[in-house]
């Protein structure tokens, strides 16, 4: 009968020696990442991504450490939205797809545009927008930002000894309203020359205002003229090398996605007497 048959067949089959079950386990491996790493490369392409956060220019509300989702689909894509850096090495062309401008107060991530670098700010001036620093306040399009006085906080900030005694404002832009730490007088940033956001460009200042290197800085810009900035695309002067220039004025093809929840985050506070310590790290909007 046809189940004899097939139990002589398993009672005579030789048991499987320690390389075939490696051989075999490695098979099993081999055909569920060969299903896996594609799906997560397009859904991490088109939908959602990680980044982790490794400086503390966007602090109070980002910490080194913070991961971050990253909504790709929220600018539109462009060859920078490939996942893992490949898109610079791939012959596509300049532009986006479903391109969208973003909302002033908006945390995004994006290419530097002088060399290979993912940085994230927050956006503040958008295309034909005037953005100035004085002492210490943000102008935009001649008016002052909202700003109101928190309080004094203290921290340790990342590979440094001694703590830092910041000076915490909240600051409301189109109706967003978020944290900003000054903690440094007479920063050369606390006041600057008058940037005019040309079309096509979005202009990122970092939360953390006296620990940031963004468009304020005019190292990436273009020289100004009587104190207004508002031409990009210049080549940087001899000067300044690449890995040292600010943001300047960044391209919107240059996007990447919009920074929209802290995960999770692995930073991890030095507690000292006086120190405050940032709580709910887990699954926090942004």
């Amino acid at each position: 009968m046809p189940s004899d048959r097939a139990a002589a067949a398993h009672k005579d089959a030789k048991p499987r020696t320690l390389g075939q079950k490696i051989v075999h386990e490695l098979r099993e491996w081999a055909v569920t990442l060969s299903v896996f790493i594609p799906l997560f490369f397009v859904f991490s392409m088109l939908a959602y991504e990680q980044r982790v956060i490794p400086s503390e220019s966007m602090v109070p509300n980002l910490r080194v450490g913070d991961r971050v989702a990253v909504s790709k689909f929220a600018y539109g894509y462009s060859r920078f939205s490939v996942p893992w850096g490949l898109g610079r090495l791939l012959p596509l062309g300049e532009g986006r797809l479903f391109g969208s401008v973003p909302e002033r107060g908006d945390v995004a991530v994006f290419m530097h545009p002088h060399f290979n670098r993912v940085m994230i700010k927050r956006v503040i001036g958008l295309p034909g927008d005037r953005v100035e620093m004085k002492d210490e306040q943000l102008f935009l399009n001649g008016e002052p930002v909202p700003t109101a006085f928190e309080g004094r906080v203290n921290y340790i900030p990342h590979q440094r000894a001694r703590p830092v005694n910041a000076r915490e404002y909240s600051e409301t832009l189109d109706g967003k309203s978020y944290l900003t730490h000054q903690w440094r007088a007479g920063s050369q940033a606390d006041t600057t020359a008058t940037f005019i956001v040309p079309q096509g460009h979005v202009l990122f200042i970092g939360d953390n205002r006296d620990n940031s290197k963004d468009g304020r800085d005019t190292s990436g810009h273009c020289p100004d003229e009587d104190g207004v900035i508002d031409e990009a695309g210049c080549a940087l002067p001899p000067s300044v090398p690449a890995s040292e220039a600010s943001i300047g004025f960044v391209p919107l093809d240059h996007l990447i996605g919009r920074a929209e929840t802290v995960i999770f985050s692995t930073h991890r506070c030095r507690t000292a007497p006086g120190i405050d310590c940032p709580k709910g790290r887990l699954w926090k909007g942004l």
